[in-house]
């Protein structure tokens, strides 16, 4: 899948386009509530500068683990107008964080690190969507924004979104706004700003809230194959609810929606059981689509994911527990470098361990 790098331009267009609209409707009542949020359009003004100041934070520091701890509030009394001014001052510190940055900076955000391309397009996500929930609060629909920034934040941070003709109301749909002719519309969802890539694939982390829907019959925000998502990708969408409740749920150690590069259509799900224990073990498993089976995915997907684990510093050996006779799997597992263990109830241990210095 090709990258689409996201600039400090894009960023001052995102930002000159919600200035226009939102200066044209600065007379009205902004602390009515803006469309399909809790906030009011005052607040979600604010909101929107609070994101554009956080993400420069993130990329001048270098935040690795957390949001740098701050907040950005409007002073009392502040007009519409004048957050307007501060949308677009705040919007200028983005523009000029992304234009500063070097080419290896990266920094943290939960939907994953990421560099000066992707939080320029998250920040241009923020403004054009909160714009239109202010507007859309305000009683003015039918504002549209620019396709082109609309298609390029796609595919910087949506992978996992079929396309269509219609990049804006496709993100519309990717965000839960809106509706598009074939899909259901999202009850929940994300972005993926750093995600697994696989041949053929890509990996898309199932991050609680996305596990939560997913494990109470909703799609996770993703379009799936026919006949997906299997139960299995369901039951370990519960193991991840259940992980964050209890208070062991480790990002990145949990269940991966596998979404195939040519149609965008989520195939499958994979991932690890739980976090490594003491010892730096972990064991794994996945399920697939029937109408994606026999065709590689599921070894490329695992071999990624192999890899991604022993990148850990600590990690020892990775498991498996296949059928005795489920044969198409335990060719899964052998072709990523698997060894047998040993069997019991029916079922063969299999690991991977790490190398040998």
């Amino acid at each position: 899948m090709t990258i689409t790098i996201t600039s400090a331009q894009d960023v001052d267009k995102a930002v000159s386009l919600t200035t226009q609209a939102l200066r044209d409707v600065a007379h009205l009542d902004w602390s009515a509530p803006a469309a399909g949020l809790e906030w009011s359009c005052y607040d979600t003004a604010v909101h929107v500068a609070g994101d554009f100041t956080a993400y420069a934070a993130q990329l001048t520091g270098r935040a690795t683990g957390a949001y740098v701890p701050f907040e950005i509030t409007a002073d009392p009394g502040t007009t519409p107008d004048g957050l307007v001014e501060i949308i677009t001052a705040t919007g200028g510190l983005l523009s000029a964080a992304v234009r500063a940055a070097r080419p290896g900076d990266r920094a943290w955000h939960p939907y994953g690190t990421a560099g000066a391309d992707g939080f320029a397009a998250m920040g241009i996500v923020e403004t054009l969507l909160h714009t239109h929930d202010i507007l859309g609060g305000l009683g003015v629909h039918g504002w549209e924004a620019c396709p082109e920034l609309s298609a390029q934040v796609l595919d910087r941070l949506f992978p996992h979104v079929p396309r269509g003709d219609d990049a804006w109301r496709t993100l519309l749909w990717a965000t839960g706004r809106g509706e598009l002719p074939g899909l259901p519309r999202q009850t929940a969802w994300r972005w993926y700003a750093d995600p697994l890539q696989a041949e053929g694939m890509t990996l898309c982390e199932i991050s609680p809230l996305v596990a939560a829907d997913l494990s109470s019959g909703g799609t996770g925000g993703f379009a799936w194959a026919e006949g997906g998502p299997a139960d299995g990708t369901r039951i370990g969408a519960g193991h991840a609810v259940k992980a964050r409740e209890a208070g062991t749920y480790r990002p990145g150690w949990g269940a991966y929606a596998l979404v195939r590069t040519g149609d965008r259509r989520a195939i499958g799900a994979m991932g690890f059981h739980a976090a490594p224990d003491a010892g730096g073990v972990a064991e794994i498993g996945y399920d697939l689509v029937p109408s994606a089976r026999g065709r590689g995915h599921a070894t490329e997907a695992l071999k990624t994911l192999t890899a991604w684990a022993f990148a850990h510093p600590g990690f020892t050996e990775l498991r498996a527990m296949v059928a005795e006779d489920n044969a198409p799997s335990r060719g899964v597992v052998r072709r990523a470098g698997f060894e047998e263990t040993g069997s019991e109830d029916g079922q063969v241990r299999y690991a991977v361990r790490a190398p040998r210095d």
